[in-house]
């Protein structure tokens, strides 16, 4: 007889899974697919950290980018400022330069109108002579003694008596005159009102009649007093300028310019070498030194920038120890 209590058969011969293997089939899925999803948010949660990270790297990068372009701009704002302040020292230096020439030529103007009222008047009593007697000889020609300097001249306000640099008095003579101007025998006569001692001792010497030019004058004056004429700075000198024991960075970098002025270089390679071997160690030398300079107006750029970096510190320090 045929065994009825066998299990289910399928079509093909093969046993149909029970409800029990069924059941433990999907808790195994379930299981797999719990794993699965535990896996993917470790993996998610990772990534998020990474992330985190990488943003937290750009935005350091990026603020320490910010913080050094802050810098940078400051050091330009500083040093245009420093640039400034110069422009307007050297400015109100000039101004200042100007007030006191014009105030100087205010003062002494009377006084030199009457000397040279009373020289016109005494001249134009000799030209009244027939025939006026010479004690001495008189060094210029008569188309030089005709001429009559106008009342309305000023004497320049300096005197030479022989020990001077004979170019240095020509030269501000002639800046004198450029105001005035006048005819070559106003500047011989103008000229002589300058000399006294040994120049004018020099002058009365002269044979009679024997000046007919301003020019031959001033040559006949430069042959004389030759031995006295300054040697001409060279460019050497600027390596004998020294910053002096307690004397301010800013005082320095001015006499050093002015001396530079004095010579009309452009030679910026000594310049900047002549200004490093001269300033004393300190904190700026360092600068040079770690920094060099390339041309001299970035020194005097990095020297008011110092110096103003050196006032913001010391006021911060005031304040801070006045409270």
């Amino acid at each position: 007889m045929r065994n009825t209590r066998q299990g289910p058969v399928g079509s093909e011969g093969s046993e149909v899974p029970t409800l029990q293997q069924l059941m433990d089939t999907v808790r195994a899925l379930q299981e797999a697919n719990s794993q699965y999803r535990r896996e993917q948010e470790k993996i998610q949660q990772k990534a998020k950290v990474e992330q985190l990270k990488l943003m937290e790297k750009a935005k350091a990068e990026q603020q320490k980018l910010m913080a050094k372009a802050k810098v940078e701009l400051e050091k330009l704002i500083a040093e245009a400022q420093a640039e400034k302040v110069l422009m307007q020292d050297q400015l109100m230096a000039e101004i200042d330069a100007s007030r006191a020439i014009s105030e100087e030529l205010r003062k002494i103007n009377e006084d030199l109108r009457k000397s040279l009222q009373q020289r016109d008047q005494r001249s134009t009593r000799e030209r009244g002579l027939n025939a006026p007697l010479r004690t001495r000889p008189i060094p210029f020609s008569r188309v030089i003694m005709d001429e009559l300097v106008p009342p309305h001249y000023i004497m320049p306000n300096i005197v030479f008596t022989g020990v001077e640099d004979p170019e240095n008095h020509l030269r501000v003579f002639n800046t004198h005159m450029i105001i005035f101007g006048g005819t070559d025998a106003i500047y011989c006569k103008m000229f002589l009102g300058t000399f006294t001692g040994t120049a004018l001792q020099w002058f009365s010497g002269l044979p009679d009649g024997h000046i007919t030019s301003f020019n031959q004058f001033s040559e006949l004056f430069r042959e004389q007093f030759f031995i006295n004429q300054v040697k001409p700075l060279i460019l050497y000198d600027l390596f004998s300028v020294r910053q002096r024991k307690g004397e301010s960075l800013k005082n320095y970098l001015n006499r050093f310019w002015t001396l530079t002025m004095k010579l009309q270089t452009h030679d910026e390679v000594a310049m900047v070498n002549a200004f490093k071997q001269g300033i004393m160690a300190g904190p700026f030398s360092d600068s040079l030194i770690r920094n060099p300079a390339k041309t001299f107006a970035e020194i005097r750029r990095r020297v008011f920038a110092h110096i103003n970096t050196e006032d913001v510190v010391s006021m911060k320090h005031n304040n801070s120890y006045s409270r």
